[in-house]
């Protein structure tokens, strides 16, 4: 089975990212964790998408590349914005993410590594 095809594990109804909500500059509907995705109630088809696409995002930079780029993208942009949302909003693997998740066939089509050199 290609990589392209896996899924990850889904949790939903967790509190989990409630909690992360109160020491992040966001409000966290759903967090993706490696293998994992947890959600705060049931997911939607577009936040399935969206988390998704972190999956591969992860699976593509074997976990801690995506962890190392992506705090590395918001303590960049934070320095640039001086703004925790407006940081979040231009870290390049949620830029994908967000440009994506409405697309209903992207995973299909989606072209490897190219969120990194965005």
């Amino acid at each position: 089975m290609r990589m392209k095809n896996w899924k990850p594990i889904i949790i939903e109804n967790s509190s989990i990212p409630v909690w992360l909500s109160k020491i992040t500059p966001i409000s966290i509907g759903a967090i993706t964790l490696g293998f994992i995705v947890i959600c705060r109630g049931e997911i939607s088809d577009v936040e399935r998408r969206h988390e998704e696409i972190h999956f591969q995002q992860f699976l593509e930079t074997v976990f801690l590349g995506f962890i190392f780029l992506y705090f590395f993208d918001y303590a960049r942009f934070y320095l640039k914005h001086k703004n925790g949302e407006k940081a979040y909003r231009s870290i390049r693997a949620e830029k994908e993410a967000f440009e994506n998740e409405d697309k209903l066939y992207y995973l299909k089509t989606r072209k490897r590594w190219r969120w990194i050199f965005s």
